[in-house]
């Protein structure tokens, strides 16, 4: 399937920004499964510094704020060539060792009520089968919602809130696959609604790595492996790994984002 996106973020401020640094990770790379036709960032209010590949091979762009700037835009859009893989990514990639991955973060660290949830799996069955069941398990404790206020729930806080949205699933799924004894990371990209072009935002999901298969998705928000519908973009060990926008600022302005998306197929 041939995908197109357009994927727009727009900040403004009450105030000039003396100084501003935003990473990005918004350009998606050539791989199994995955072929990018064409991509191209443009940058109002700002400038691209540097280009570099981080620890987890994804693709990072460093932009600066023009000084006294007030607006800043970053405006992706590309054309990407996708198959359905069943989810299967293939072997580890990057720079870092695969037993990074059963590392637990600030967001994955296992707690009471993720060791409950491990517990309550059934034993035995295919690791595949295995990880497909704990993503039912975890999408009906915590069902689907946008009612979800905070970004960055850790995952004993998402069990406890009882919904969340992509990235809370993500973050719950890495915690238990890791608990497990699976290595797991967070993904962020795109996924194409069957129903709509205008995306309410990007994507999130999670990947465990399985022995024979390597790395393999699992979108526990829509109970299924990722197929033609999804473009990767950056992993890392949690959503601050994969982040496609983080950064700071100095000075005193309040500011205010707004996102547009659309991914449809061409």
């Amino acid at each position: 399937m041939r995908l197109t996106v357009q994927h727009k973020t727009h900040y403004t401020y009450d105030a000039p920004v003396p100084y501003g640094l935003q990473q990005i990770r918004l350009r998606p790379k050539s791989r199994p499964g995955q072929q990018v036709v064409d991509w191209q960032i443009e940058v109002k209010g700002g400038q691209v510094e540097v280009s570099f590949e981080d620890e987890h091979a994804n693709s990072v762009d460093l932009v600066s704020f023009d000084p006294g700037e007030t607006r800043i835009e970053i405006t992706c859009r590309g054309t990407v060539d996708a198959e359905d893989r069943a989810g299967v990514v293939g072997p580890q990639g990057g720079f870092v060792p695969l037993w990074l991955f059963q590392r637990s973060t600030a967001l994955t660290h296992p707690g009471p009520q993720i060791k409950a949830l491990v517990d309550a799996m059934p034993e035995g069955g295919a690791a595949v089968e295995r990880l497909h069941m704990l993503s039912a398990h975890i999408l009906e404790a915590v069902p689907y919602s946008t009612d979800q206020a905070a970004s960055d729930l850790k995952a004993e806080e998402v069990l406890s809130a009882g919904h969340g949205v992509c990235q809370d699933h993500a973050h719950v799924f890495i915690t238990a696959a890791r608990l497990m004894g699976y290595p797991a990371r967070y993904v962020s990209g795109y996924l194409k609604m069957d129903d709509r072009v205008e995306q309410a935002a990007s994507h999130a999901w999670a990947e465990a790595h399985v022995p024979d298969l390597g790395w393999v998705g699992f979108d526990v928000s829509n109970g299924y492996s990722p197929d033609a519908r999804y473009v990767r973009v950056a992993t890392g060990l949690d959503y601050r790994g994969a982040a496609p926008i983080s950064g700071l600022r100095y000075g005193q302005a309040a500011e205010e984002m707004s996102v547009s998306l659309q991914v449809q197929q061409q």
